[in-house]
């Protein structure tokens, strides 16, 4: 199986080509991301537990490591997670089955402090989207 770091890292060259090309796009998607992600009525965490479980649903691996990475950062737990995933199986069905436990494998590895960049960004520190 790839590692959510895989993922990321396979993703890396190509997002940035494609933002170079239409920097305003990814731009408008970066402000949109933070004014969506960001504390508000709903802590950034619990945010994060429902892009992971959209994720899940969509079955987007590169969503799926880019909001485990972020949930991990926001010090969301395991515990958490792993009810979030819940409830996607429930909604989901079998393919939640699948990619429940991937999404649950990508956060323990970002957990475990293997990448500390903070949410939004890169490892170069530069603002990325989910899936970029």
């Amino acid at each position: 199986m790839t590692t959510a770091h895989e993922i990321q890292d396979e993703l890396k060259a190509s997002g940035r080509r494609l933002r170079a090309a239409i920097p305003g796009v990814y731009a408008g998607y970066a402000a949109l991301h933070q004014a969506a992600m960001g504390d508000g009525a709903l802590p950034a965490g619990v945010k994060e537990l429902i892009a992971l479980a959209i994720a899940v649903t969509r079955e987007c691996d590169g969503c799926t490591a880019a909001h485990a990475r972020a949930a991990a950062q926001q010090g969301v737990t395991a515990a958490e997670v792993a009810e979030a995933m819940g409830v996607a199986i429930l909604m989901n069905g079998g393919p939640g089955t699948v990619w429940g436990p991937r999404a649950y494998a990508a956060f323990e590895e970002f957990a475990a402090g293997a990448d500390q960049a903070a949410p939004g960004k890169d490892r170069a520190g530069e603002v990325s989207p989910p899936g970029s």
